[in-house]
Parts: structure tokens; sequence; C-alpha cells
């Protein structure tokens, strides 16, 4: 081994140890805002292993898209949709747990199995090198098309859905409320009339 494996080596390392505790802060943190920002984490480490394998376009596009606009667009409508609620518990909550962690658990079973019966064989084809990015551009908008058009859709309707959320006005239920909000209104000042005819100012 030399020493340019042993970085690579060790930079994976460090870039699965980022990801996967990112990852976990995601899944087990209870301030949304503080996962999102975690999910931002896991992003920019998938495009440092992007780095690693000579996928220098896709780790690009990984920064600018997923960094840069998804998890932009999620935080937006986190911060969006504050709804003022509070926290009720739910009754027999211990189902939904045991179905999350059954199906999580059965995700990672056929993730394992398949990295398992994978035949990892160093391939022979030869490299696209700076013709991936039209290798790509040509997979892009000819095979994968429409699934990028309904991911687009469907971050839209994310969207426009916090926004309208955002936009239901606050309605107080109780006077010291209502005396709240109007205490925040400022007074109107009074509007002058001035006759017609005459020139004057009004400060």
């Amino acid at each position: 081994m030399n020493l340019a494996e042993g970085v690579q080596i060790v930079s994976f390392g460090i870039l699965a140890a980022m990801m996967l505790g990112a990852a976990i802060g995601v899944v087990l943190l209870e301030n949304i805002v503080y996962s999102a920002f975690l999910l931002g984490g896991v992003f920019i480490s998938i495009a440092g292993i992007y780095l690693l394998l000579n996928a220098d376009f896709v780790a690009a596009a990984q920064v600018l898209i997923y960094v840069g606009a998804v998890n932009v667009l999620i935080l937006f409508a986190i911060m969006l949709v504050n709804k003022r609620q509070d926290f009720q518990p739910l009754r027999r909550g211990w189902i939904r747990k045991a179905a999350t962690a059954v199906v999580c658990a059965g995700i990672f079973a056929l993730l394992s199995t398949m990295i398992v019966s994978t035949p990892w064989a160093i391939s022979t084809a030869t490299p696209a090198g700076d013709a991936s990015v039209v290798v790509i551009g040509l997979h892009f908008f000819s095979d994968f098309l429409l699934p990028f058009e309904l991911a687009s859709v469907l971050l839209l309707m994310a969207l426009i859905g916090a926004v309208v959320l955002a936009r239901r006005e606050f309605l107080p239920d109780d006077e010291a409320d209502r005396a709240q909000v109007e205490a925040l209104r400022l007074p109107e000042r009074p509007r002058e009339l001035v006759p017609s005819g005459r020139d004057e100012t009004v400060n």
C-alpha cells in the first residue's frame, strides 16, 4: 500500500463516519431544524465520497442540487410551517415506533443482502474521462427525464403547501390574546384635508 491509497482509505473512513453520524442525528434529534442541517452534512459527505471515486461532476451536482436546492427548500418549508400547537402524546404510539423499526430492519436486511451478493469486480470498461459530462447529459435528458420532472413537481408542491399553511391568519382564542394583538398594531395618523386651490404641504 502506497501513500495515495492510505490517504484514500483514511479519507473514506472519515467521510463514512461523518455521513453515518449525521444520518443518525437526523433520525434521533427532536429538533427538526437541527435534523435538516445534519441532512446537509450527509449530502456533503456523500459528495466527498464521489470525489474519492473521481466523479467530480457528480460531486458538484450533489452539492449544488441537494445541498444548495433540496436542503434549503426543506429548511424553508420547516421555517414557514410554524404551527403553534402543544405537544399531545398519541395513544398507542409504540405501534408506530415498532412498525418503523420493522421497516428499517427490512430495508437494512435488503441492502445488506445486495451488498453481499453483488460481485464487486473491477470494471474493465474505458472511463469516459472528460466526456463524462456529455454521457451524463445524454442519459439525463433521455432515460431519466421523467423522474427528474416528477421530483421537481413534487418539490414545488411541497413549497406551495408550506406557503399556504404559513399564510393562515392567527385567530386569538381569548381576550388576553386579542388585547396583545391590538397592542402590536400602530395607530393610524389622522389625515388632514387640504382645500383645493391652496398650495399647502401636509407634514
